[in-house]
């Protein structure tokens, strides 16, 4: 009985996925430990903003929660493995993810709000309910290509939480948390990450000529052969007709 396997990535691709994985936990690890951490020991630069942080605790806890749990999600409905092995687990992630996306995103805006930042914040926000509500419909919809599409670009603008916080210890970049270019800069940010992920998604076709091939017209002389040949088959088929003898 022939056995049916489901196809596995190629190593190359394999080996990009682990590379990107790697260098993107390295980075969360970076800004754990020069934000979070140093924010939690007030660390001098911080004191300000952590004095803001502890009065907006009631929004900003459930707030950090949905993201971390979106943030650390990825990697898992990532993985072909588990998507493979475990769909129903794959599936119960996801629909986790979809709702920590939309408590993550109103509790974002609601803590901009009244706050320069409000702008960028919201379509921050609204990509990323955008963009996971997208893959949503193309996974009810049987359009798994899409579905994974979608989601690779909803994780772009989750990990924006944590690229935006890569030159926090810059005071140039610091000091610009509470005026309108930080708007700017999340919008900023948000648009590249979106226009990365579409980059690598359409790497394939974008650095690949495609091999069109023209349709010749017949020779002359393959035409003078193909009329011989119906000729003979004419003549054959009259001269084995009962009628005609």
């Amino acid at each position: 009985m022939a056995s049916f396997t489901l196809p596995t990535p190629s190593a190359s691709r394999f080996k990009f996925k682990t590379v990107l994985w790697i260098f993107l936990g390295i980075t969360t690890l970076f800004v754990f430990i020069t934000s979070e951490v140093l924010l939690i020991t007030d660390y001098p630069m911080y004191h300000a903003y952590r004095l803001r942080v502890i009065a907006d605790r009631g929004l900003l806890i459930p707030h950090m929660l949905c993201g971390t749990f979106a943030l650390l999600a990825g990697p898992l409905q990532f993985s072909s493995r588990l998507r493979q092995r475990h769909l129903n687990l794959h599936r119960l992630i996801g629909r986790i993810y979809f709702t920590v996306v939309i408590i993550g995103a109103f509790t974002g805006i609601a803590l901009a709000t009244g706050r320069p930042g409000l702008p960028g914040t919201s379509m921050q926000g609204a990509a990323w309910i955008v963009c996971t509500a997208a893959a949503v419909i193309a996974a009810r919809n049987g359009q798994i290509t899409v579905h994974r599409q979608w989601m690779a670009r909803s994780y772009a603008v989750t990990f924006t939480f944590v690229s935006t916080r890569v030159l926090n210890l810059v005071p140039a970049y610091w000091s610009h948390l509470d005026d309108v270019l930080s708007a700017v800069g999340v919008i900023a940010f948000t648009l590249a990450s979106i226009v990365a992920v579409d980059l690598g998604l359409n790497w394939k076709e974008l650095t690949t000529r495609h091999k069109s091939t023209i349709a010749h017209p017949p020779s002359p002389e393959a035409g003078s052969l193909q009329i011989r040949a119906d000729n003979r088959t004419l003549t054959t088929q009259l001269s084995n007709d009962p009628h005609l003898r």
